[in-house]
């Protein structure tokens, strides 16, 4: 007998009156949301816009909630389209089952869209936004201890996650997979977020590393979950899919350093070079003086050309001077002849 486990909770639902509360939209909704608060954080570090992230994520969360739900239904249709089976349930998103191989991949369309209106390159917006895609997976594989679902073989470990009879389900303490993939994906973040600011990656190269990294815990975590699933030569579908995705986030990877090795300088049109980045510090705005370089150009530039301004108004007040004092003069000249004609009759008197 099991005496040490982590209970799963009655329900996975609360009324607040009329309206269902449901934990697992509840966990895909803090994960978008902490997903959004990471990936905006690390663009403004990049040199971009407050709020871009956001602006593209409205375009990318709701393609990759579609792929995600397309991959699920695709891939597991005889839940939905077999035998005494509702088709209706396909569009109950609520009720679990989102593939996140094609939140990813229809995600990435929505994401494209939104960066092409904005007129910023997609793979920085991606190597901004990838750790906090991983937190989110993090946060999102919550949902499944609600709905007491995705958990794996059987066991009696203190760590075991107890899940009670419903449909395709049996009583017991098995292996909670959605907490193993939980804490993988906080270390997938940790590892991008740390390469990231060791080796400067760019070009979508921070966002490989992250599918690199997700694929090999989702591939042994895969492994040992017990629900229904399509297999390929005694191997479910999607340790094979993890197999193909690793290889090609590692293919791009090496391929991505050799042909556009660096960082990006710029990832919005109107923005300048990422003053968090050493190698354009000098030529960014530094956010701890809040001045830039032009306007410290400016500033010398009025310097130098102080004291040439200072010489022209000396020169101008000399030449003034000088133009008094000849005034002066002639004055001074016509005083004295008009003194001299006045003593002429004085003179002629006299003699």
């Amino acid at each position: 007998m099991n005496l040490a486990y982590i209970p799963s909770p009655s329900t996975g639902v609360i009324h607040l009156g009329p309206i269902p509360l449901r934990g697992y939209a509840f966990c895909i909704i803090i994960g978008v949301f902490v997903a959004v608060w990471l990936g905006n954080k690390r663009w403004i570090a990049r040199g971009g816009k407050p709020g871009t992230v956001a602006d593209i994520a409205v375009w990318a969360v709701p393609f990759g909630l579609v792929g995600g739900r397309l991959y699920h239904v695709i891939t597991d249709y005889q839940l939905y389209f077999g035998e005494g089976r509702n088709w209706v349930d396909a569009f109950k998103i609520w009720e679990g089952g989102l593939g996140i191989w094609g939140a990813i991949a229809l995600g990435a369309v929505g994401a494209w869209i939104g960066c092409r209106l904005r007129g910023i390159p997609l793979p920085a917006w991606a190597d901004a936004l990838a750790p906090g895609i991983a937190l989110a997976q993090a946060c999102g594989r919550w949902g499944n201890w609600f709905n007491q679902e995705l958990y794996g073989r059987a066991t009696d470990l203190p760590w075991a996650v107890e899940i009670g009879n419903g449909p395709n389900r049996v009583a017991g303490t098995y292996h909670p997979t959605f907490l193993y993939e939980s804490l993988w994906c906080l270390g997938v973040a940790g590892l991008v977020i740390w390469a990231d600011r060791r080796f400067k990656l760019g070009h979508g190269r921070a966002f490989a590393l992250y599918v690199a990294a997700y694929c090999v815990g989702r591939g042994w975590i895969e492994y040992m979950r017990v629900d229904e699933a399509h297999h390929i030569l005694g191997v479910r579908l999607n340790v094979w899919t993890s197999i193909v995705v690793f290889i090609l986030a590692v293919v791009y990877l090496v391929l991505s350093a050799k042909l556009r090795p660096g960082r990006e300088e710029v990832v919005e049109p109107d923005r300048g070079p990422a003053a968090s980045d050493p190698a354009t510090r000098d030529e960014a705005k530094d956010p701890a003086d809040g001045e830039s370089e032009p306007k410290a150009d400016a500033e010398d530039a009025a310097e130098a050309q102080a004291p040439a301004q200072g010489g022209a108004e000396a020169a101008t007040g000399a030449k003034a001077d000088a133009k008094a004092k000849t005034d002066a003069e002639a004055k001074d000249a016509t005083a004295d002849a008009v003194t001299a004609d006045a003593e002429v009759p004085k003179t002629a008197k006299k003699l």
